[in-house]
């Protein structure tokens, strides 16, 4: 084990790596050869790299990054898509959808650290996360429909969430491209920083978000997702039940004895 933590490689093209002295793992797009362009297999391996990660108790926030110099993800990859027959499509559909619910569907906090093209599945893949990191060399968009197909890995629901039904339309419909400076103007990217300081500033705000209670901040994720777009009343029950979830934990009994006995808490995960 490094400091940097244990490494595990799920089939050619995704790395789990651990950061075990800060409670915090990387998810590594790694198919460099393809601007980690996502073939089946790679999609299935980023489903099983998730399914992973949210069994694991000791993660407590996840950045997804990637290996590539010039491009985070530049979506699906359509020569594979071009060799495939409609009945292999059809086949092919259910795997390539369980990799963006895979990380849509983590129960930590989740940070994409974002740097040169991130486009189609690429953006989608950013957009089901919690937060977006971005350089200024990111360029970001949903081209689907320049090709003849639409956003197909949550684009067409996650984007609305973030800037508007409006917006949202006129950037599926234009399949324009995005540039950092803009993308931050729009709420298209959260974070913007140097060149080629994405992924440390991705792990230093899951490093900030990973000393916080595991359960709170499951809890708090799951409030923030499942409250979304529901009137308040409705959203509030939601909240509610996300409170009692770990009111009574031994999180929130560490959490109160740390904070009257004026120490760092040790959370128990439970």
């Amino acid at each position: 084990m490094s400091e940097q933590g244990a490494e595990q490689r799920f089939g050619e093209y995704v790395v789990v790596r651990r950061h075990t002295s800060s409670y915090v793992a990387e998810l590594v797009l790694d198919r460099p050869k393809a601007m980690n362009a996502v073939s089946t297999d790679m999609a299935r391996s980023i489903a099983a790299a998730c399914e992973a990660l949210a069994a694991d108790r000791d993660v407590r926030a996840v950045v997804l990054t990637s290996t590539h110099e010039r491009a985070f993800c530049v979506g699906a990859d359509l020569k594979e898509r071009n060799s495939l027959t409609d009945a292999e499509l059809v086949r092919q559909r259910p795997l390539a959808r369980a990799a963006y619910t895979g990380v849509l569907d983590l129960p930590m906090p989740t940070i994409a650290a974002v740097h040169g093209f991130a486009l189609g599945g690429g953006f989608e893949l950013a957009l089901a996360c919690d937060l977006i990191v971005a350089d200024g060399t990111a360029v970001v968009g949903l081209p689907e429909v320049s090709v003849g197909v639409i956003p197909g890995g949550g684009g067409t629901q996650l984007l609305p969430r973030r800037v508007g039904a409006a917006r949202a339309a006129e950037l599926i419909f234009t399949a324009r491209r995005v540039e950092a400076a803009e993308a931050r103007e729009l709420g298209l990217v959260d974070v913007l920083v140097a060149v080629g300081e994405d992924r440390a500033e991705g792990l230093a705000v899951a490093g900030r978000i990973a000393v916080n209670s595991p359960v709170g901040l499951r809890a708090a994720k799951r409030a923030l997702r499942l409250g979304h777009g529901l009137d308040l009343r409705a959203g509030l029950e939601i909240e509610d039940a996300a409170w009692r979830s770990v009111a009574f934990s031994g999180d929130r009994a560490e959490g109160v004895a740390a904070f009257n006995e004026k120490r760092r808490p040790e959370w128990p995960g439970e």
